[in-house]
């Protein structure tokens, strides 16, 4: 399905969804302190409340520094305006750039901005939702022939049989692995 997510409109949070498998809220609650650039890596606060760390490629190496452009606090990805002052709307103080005065992204812009961007990729015209790129990336990991553990390293899922909707990899993967561990092939080994 989505193996170029980096769209014009949110290419860093989509590039950044996609390379590093995470889940969408993981991604869009990070603080510009929870990076770590020269590793490559981001701390988060998983599903259960742990923390845990989500790495990400090349790619969004180099996105990041110019998506931070010299910040050092604050949200790492933030909405296109300033963030209200007061009234009963204005966020927490957590959530806002110290440096822009923009607060922090919303999951449900997020997801709009995704969707308006891909929605010219999309056969069906719809866009595709942030979640799908979660599924994308282990989809496309699974079908390089990663295993379910590795799969689930990179996921940081619970459970193994969560994973199960990632390797089905069909017919052709079933052939080439009994051709590949049959007798014939055991004595060529020799």
């Amino acid at each position: 399905m989505l193996k170029d997510c980096s769209t014009p409109a949110n290419g860093n949070m989509g590039r950044l969804l996609y390379e590093t498998a995470a889940r969408a809220e993981e991604i869009l609650s990070l603080d510009v302190q929870d990076l770590d650039l020269e590793f490559r890596r981001a701390r988060v606060r998983s599903k259960g409340g742990a923390i845990e760390y989500v790495h990400w490629a090349t790619a969004t190496a180099r996105l990041l520094p110019r998506l931070l452009s010299g910040r050092t606090a604050g949200p790492v990805f933030l909405a296109d305006r300033r963030a209200p002052a007061s009234a009963r709307r204005a966020p927490a103080a957590a959530d806002i750039c110290p440096t822009t005065g923009r607060g922090r992204l919303s999951y449900p812009r997020a997801e709009y901005m995704f969707k308006t961007a891909s929605a010219a990729l999309d056969p069906h015209g719809d866009g595709w939702t942030l979640h799908q790129l979660r599924h994308s990336a282990l989809t496309h990991l699974a079908a390089a022939g990663r295993t379910a553990t590795e799969l689930q390293a990179k996921s940081r899922h619970q459970h193994l049989a969560s994973l199960g909707r990632y390797v089905r990899l069909g017919e052709e993967t079933s052939a080439r692995i009994t051709a590949e561990h049959g007798p014939a092939a055991r004595r060529r080994k020799r």
